[in-house]
């Protein structure tokens, strides 16, 4: 018969063991550590991604404000939209022309 000693070191040897496996199993598998580190990637993408978006958000705040209260800033983006040719349409620019606007006034270009 084996003595009572030895027993209780090979059932410790068998629960570490066993511990172990099971610690292995569970960090290699499909919720292990490489999984933690795809999600750890995802979050930081997504934070950056955020801070963009922040970003650009709070440029075109700026831009709405400037519109809102500048009138020179108005004036330019007025002179954009209205240089710009929509789909279907032809525009003939003739350099020191005079055009009428869609208000009636005479202006040059």
């Amino acid at each position: 018969m084996i003595p009572r000693s030895i027993l209780r070191v090979l059932a410790a040897v068998a629960a570490l063991a066993g511990l172990a496996a099971y610690a292995t199993i569970m960090l290699r598998g499909p919720q292990g550590i490489n999984t933690l580190q795809e999600k750890h990637r995802q979050i930081r993408a997504l934070e950056e991604q955020n801070a963009n978006l922040l970003r650009d958000i709070e440029a075109k705040k700026r831009r709405i404000d400037s519109l809102t209260n500048d009138p020179s800033a108005q004036a330019v983006a007025v002179e954009k939209e209205q240089r710009k040719v929509h789909p279907g349409e032809t525009r003939f620019d003739t350099p020191g022309a005079r055009i009428t606007t869609p208000g009636g006034t005479k202006e040059s270009q």
